[in-house]
């Protein structure tokens, strides 16, 4: 499967890739070169997490897409409605492992 990005890249994407993997964990742990990504999948109950995927980032695409994700978050949320996050969640799903 091809596809084309705003700036007229082709992007190949295989059947197994598109078909994604569900991740409700995310580790972040970073060095002075790169920021690692552990998405991981957390089932109620049991005590480990599985991580599905790995992305490394050097510090400049890491900021890339942070600002990314909030522009798609405001764009979102403008459409949609406000994304609420509870205050005191049981687990932090999205929390940030600190250096690696």
């Amino acid at each position: 499967m091809n596809e084309n990005n705003k700036q007229g890249i082709e992007i190949q994407l295989d059947e197994q890739v598109a078909q994604g993997n569900y991740c409700n964990l995310a580790i972040i742990a970073h060095s002075t070169s790169e920021f690692i990504i552990d998405f991981a999948t957390m089932l109620p109950g049991l005590p480990k997490a599985r991580v599905k995927s790995r992305v490394v980032l050097t510090p400049e695409h890491a900021k890339r897409l942070l600002l990314s994700l909030q522009e798609n978050i405001n764009r979102y949320e403008s459409n949609v409605g406000k994304i609420n996050i509870p205050s005191k969640p049981i687990l932090n799903p999205f929390g940030n492992k600190g250096n690696a």
